[in-house]
């Protein structure tokens, strides 16, 4: 994945929002009561940047997360991304959003153990309708990418849980996304692995590839560029 800067872009120019939310709430019902996950949250995340999200469990970041990613709606508010409210889009645009604009990433891999990685990686780009040439030519830019260049004929079971979430990321980023959702993706790694994976997701933000990061881990929370906070549905910048 290539970055390319605008050779007239202007130094001074202020960074666009990728996201805007405005009043973004999300409630539940659970038997006979209303569970509100997410409670009128307004939030501005940067094109570039690398954000992530802590919170205690029950408190709001897997809901958030999914609406980021177009995969539910709020119940109330708006929730932009390039100026394009997701909020309001037809099923048909979510999920044109989901195949081309936001990659994902989990904490557990999500591979299938039959595929090689370079099958795995090829799936994501199953619904851009590009050519056989043009998606191998793909995965192998991803797969290097991620330093497994030689690595796209070994199956899941062969690699490192590090490898296999490089695989996850790969796989990601194939179809050149916007953003990059992440959901705990060190929670399962060791502390060097999870540092190897930190130091791939920090390269992609170095190209201009924005991070939104769910994550337990002080270590890695204290490495982005911003560090939100949600609790009880609501947001806060705790930023240091």
């Amino acid at each position: 994945m290539t970055m390319t800067a605008h050779d007239t872009a202007v130094p001074d120019a202020a960074p666009s929002a990728l996201y805007r939310l405005t009043g973004v709430t999300r409630t539940y019902r659970q038997k006979d009561r209303v569970v509100k996950a997410l409670a009128g949250v307004d939030l501005e995340i940067t094109a570039g940047d690398f954000v992530t999200i802590q919170g205690p469990t029950g408190g709001g970041k897997s809901t958030l997360l999914q609406i980021l990613g177009a995969l539910d709606r709020p119940t109330a508010g708006s929730v932009e991304l390039g100026g394009s409210d997701l909020a309001r889009a037809s099923h048909a645009r979510l999920g044109q959003v989901r195949a081309q604009e936001i990659g994902f990433v989990f904490q557990g891999f999500n591979l299938i153990p039959t595929l090689t990685a370079a099958e795995n990686v090829d799936m994501a780009l199953e619904p851009l309708g590009l050519s056989k040439q043009e998606r191998a030519t793909r995965v192998a830019e991803a797969l290097a990418h991620v330093g497994l260049a030689d690595r796209g004929a070994h199956r899941p079971g062969e690699l490192s849980g590090g490898q296999q979430q490089r695989v996850a990321i790969a796989r990601a980023i194939v179809k050149r996304p916007r953003v990059l959702l992440a959901d705990e993706p060190t929670g399962n790694l060791d502390e060097a692995m999870r540092d190897e994976i930190l130091a791939v997701l920090e390269a992609l933000c170095a190209e201009g590839l924005t991070l939104v990061v769910v994550t337990h881990d002080s270590a890695v929370a204290k490495r982005a560029h911003r560090r939100l906070r949600l609790d009880r549905g609501t947001v806060r910048d705790i930023t240091r």
